[in-house]
Parts: C-alpha cells; sequence; structure tokens
C-alpha cells in the first residue's frame, strides 16, 4: 500500500537508524564478536583543557556499515530502468536515517579530582535516545520533499521553482502524495478512522479533534464493576466490595 509516500519515507528512516543504533549498542555492551567500543579515539583529547577521551564511545562506524549493507544491497541489486529512481529515493532516505543518528550524537564526560574537583574529565563519545532521533526524523517527516515522479538517476524537486535548491542528506523524499488515511479503503488496506476511541482533550494524534478528521465524535458511557478494597479477614479468606464506576467514551463519527 502506498508506495513512495512520505509515510513509506519516514518508516524507511526509522529502520536504517534503528538498525545502526540496536546494532551499535550492542557493540558497546560487549555483545557482538566483530565490533566493541570505538578505537579510534583512544589516547587522544585535550591536556591542556584537562580532559581526554576514555570508556567506551559507542563505535556508530560499524553500525552505519552494518545497516548500509543490511538494507542498501538489496536495493541496490534490483536492476531495470523502470526501477531506477524509486531506488535511489530509498537509498537516499535509508541514508536520511542514518544520518540523524550521526548527526545527534553527544559528548558525556566524568570528572576527576580532589574532593569532587573537576580538574580533569573523561569524555566519551555516545548516542542520543532513539526516542530524540525519532522525532527528529518527525521533524524531517513533517517537511519531507516531494521529488519528480520522472525516474532518472539524479534526485531533483517536483516543484521545478525549487529545482536550485539542493536536496540535503538528512531531508526525507517522497514521489506520490498521500491518499486519504481519515477515510476507509478496502483496496489500499486503510481502515479509516470511524469508530476509532480517542481522547477528547487532548491535542495530540490522539486526540478527538485530529483523529476525527473533523468529522466530530460520539459520547457513551461505560460501566465499569471490579473488586475493590478487598481485606484479609481472620481466618481464612478475602473479603471484596463491589465497585461502579461510570466512564466517558468518545468515539469518531
Amino acid at each position: 500500500c502506498c508506495a513512495g509516500t512520505k509515510e513509506t519515507a519516514f518508516i524507511s528512516a526509522v529502520t536504517a537508524a534503528g538498525l545502526v543504533h540496536s546494532v551499535t549498542r550492542s557493540c558497546s555492551a560487549g555483545n557482538v564478536t566483530e565490533c566493541s567500543c570505538d578505537v579510534t579515539l583512544r589516547h587522544g583529547g585535550s591536556a591542556s583543557e584537562g580532559w581526554h577521551w576514555g570508556g567506551c564511545s559507542d563505535d556508530i562506524h560499524y553500525g552505519m556499515s552494518f545497516s548500509r549493507k543490511f538494507l542498501d544491497v538489496p536495493f541496490k541489486n534490483i536492476t531495470g530502468k523502470s526501477g531506477s529512481g524509486l531506488v535511489a529515493m530509498n537509498l537516499h532516505n535509508n541514508e536520511a536515517g542514518r544520518q540523524a543518528v550521526a548527526k545527534l550524537m553527544s559528548v558525556d564526560c566524568r570528572c576527576h579530582g580532589v574532593s569532587g574537583s573537576c580538574a580533569v574529565k573523561t569524555c566519551w563519545k555516545t548516542m542520543s535516545s532513539f526516542e530524540k532521533i525519532g522525532r527528529f526524523l518527525k521533524d524531517k517527516y513533517e517537511n519531507s520533499i516531494q521529488i519528480s515522479d520522472r525516474l532518472k538517476k539524479k534526485l531533483r524537486r517536483k516543484e521545478k521553482s525549487q529545482r536550485k535548491i539542493p536536496i540535503g542528506k538528512e531531508d526525507l523524499l517522497y514521489v506520490n502524495k498521500s491518499p486519504n488515511y481519515c477515510v476507509e479503503d478496502q483496496k489500499l488496506g486503510i481502515p479509516g478512522t470511524q469508530g476509532r476511541e480517542c481522547n477528547r482533550t487532548s491535542q495530540g494524534p490522539e486526540g478527538c479533534s485530529l483523529l476525527c478528521c473533523g468529522r466530530g465524535y460520539n459520547t457513551h458511557v461505560v460501566r465499569h464493576v471490579e473488586r475493590c478494597e478487598c481485606k484479609f479477614v481472620w481466618c481464612c479468606y478475602v473479603r471484596c466490595r463491589r465497585c461502579e464506576t461510570m466512564t466517558d467514551v468518545h468515539t469518531c463519527k
């Protein structure tokens, strides 16, 4: 369903980034025999500034290489002129995900010194949380670029007036506009949002205003009955009250 859309671009980027993140974490934890910490930083740093590289820096180079071999090689083996443009786009989106992990690498340090002073610091490179990487890619998704559907080796923007603006390696690209996910389409496998439970007070993606696509929502009361205020009675059984609660449930029209 829906090939070449901004949603599939996001999925490609997140998958590639997730593979880098997972493999690199395993390397640092010593769970993979082919890799470990990043040894290229050893004996580096700035003694005059009171810090040096140490600890276990995440070896993102191995993670990036593994992700390229695992995800990109199958695309590169695809032959035929009809698929060359889509292949180039998919490879670009994969790499955009990997670049997000690299871009968000940070430096952590630990202080050493007498009485808790920070006379000397040991520093190492570490990846950001995958949540932060996901937020970065979500922003790229929301600002993704539509490219020409005339499949050529060189990717170019669909809008002729913007073709002089270069495409960045961290940008997500798509060819086809997204279908209407609000309305059921069995042919495309889209369930729509009618009948979906939503949160009336939320402004997020689960909120009724967004999830119901402007159609409004129905409210009905759901009755919950459960055991409550249970106490142990000597000897030997548990006595409970029967509690009843009423909850408003909102579903999209």
